[in-house]
């Protein structure tokens, strides 16, 4: 049976977008492909108000988190979090041999700039942290973070937009960032299989001397492919169109309006769950494109399979939030009218299980 999601990722792709996909491959060295990848990086530059470097890769947003680390770190780098995936980055520095300096904030609590401030280590290489937690549904104060960082640090800055790119207006030519990364399978609404990294110069010339980084994700490996407009290796090709035609569909929607749709959206299912069961994550701080909410006693399993036999699909809690919290994923192509259908339908499945 199939299922409407509104779940935390992969997300709902709507009809058309598959169909965007439909066409017959091309060989990913050729003319073809060459227009196709500038075409696409030329949109997402657009979109996203920068004029970064933009590499694309076959593998999901963590493959380029550990790009970002093998690439931009010798040695040291340090870790904020306030989540798990603040502690996923931690980790994967840990894991390739980084020493990592952790400054950990509050699950559901906002990283701010006290937490941080005249606590880096001098010899701290980077600095990376998590825009929109998907954990516990805050959204952290990417410019007041920034800027805290700026002022202790000329340490490189790079930042999770996983579930926030596409979604939230992050001001990024403002930001500056060393580098940002996102997926295909959250507010993009497309399948799982692209990451995507914006990088800046300073990383470059900083990845051009780092040793040991590996291939398949190495930055200065994608940047001598890039600037020819090919991919290091072989490609999702049907996930290149879809990318290229769901860039499309936010220019014509106007960026400024997805945003404000997904801030409808939030509000929608924000104001569900204070009457219903409440949210996790605190109040001036919650993510537009997802809502942890607190179970208080709601058997969620039960409810689950309740939603899904109706046909509507959310998510279960996550990390050490995940007995306490359920999540709804309300981004992507999603509208008002589909965001309203679940809410009904989760309104009428509370009333049969009272």
């Amino acid at each position: 049976m199939s299922r409407r999601l509104f779940t935390v990722g992969p997300v709902e792709v709507f009809p058309d977008t598959l169909n965007s996909m439909n066409r017959g491959m091309m060989v990913h060295r050729g003319k073809d492909y060459q227009d196709l990848q500038h075409g696409v990086v030329e949109k997402i530059r657009k979109v996203l108000d920068i004029d970064s470097e933009v590499y694309i890769a076959p593998a999901s947003a963590s493959g380029f988190l550990e790009g970002c680390v093998r690439s931009a770190v010798d040695t040291k780098m340090a870790g904020l979090s306030n989540g798990s995936f603040g502690d996923r980055w931690q980790l994967i520095g840990q894991e390739n041999g980084k020493q990592v300096q952790k400054i950990n904030g509050e699950w559901g609590k906002a990283l701010r700039a006290s937490h941080i401030a005249g606590k880096l280590e001098k010899d701290v290489e980077a600095v990376t942290f998590v825009s929109n937690e998907s954990s516990t549904g805050v959204l952290n104060p990417v410019r007041e973070i920034v800027d805290e960082i700026r002022m202790q640090s000329e340490a490189l800055i790079m930042v999770d937009g996983v579930t926030s790119v596409g979604a939230v207006d992050l001001k990024l030519r403002k930001l500056e960032l060393d580098a940002l990364v996102f997926g295909s399978q959250k507010a993009l609404a497309l399948p799982p299989g692209l990451a995507v990294v914006c990088v800046s110069p300073r990383l470059m010339e900083k990845a051009a001397k780092v040793k040991n980084r590996g291939y398949y994700l190495d930055l200065v490996q994608y940047k001598k492919l890039a600037d020819k407009d090919l991919p290091l290796t072989t490609p999702p090709v049907s996930l290149m169109y879809g990318l290229d035609y769901q860039l499309d569909k936010m220019l014509k929607e106007g960026v400024q309006n997805r945003y404000a749709r997904h801030q409808r959206m939030a509000d929608m299912v924000r104001g569900w769950a204070m009457k219903r069961l409440g949210l996790y994550a605190e109040d001036g701080f919650r993510s537009n494109t997802i809502s942890v909410i607190k179970l208080n006693g709601l058997d969620f399993k039960e409810f689950d399979k309740r939603l899904r036999q109706k046909g509507f699909e959310v998510s279960p809690g996550y990390g050490n939030a995940k007995d306490e919290t359920f999540r709804i994923g309300h981004m992507g192509d999603l509208t008002e009218k589909d965001i309203q259908d679940l809410l009904d339908v989760m309104d009428e499945t509370m009333e049969e299980m009272k």
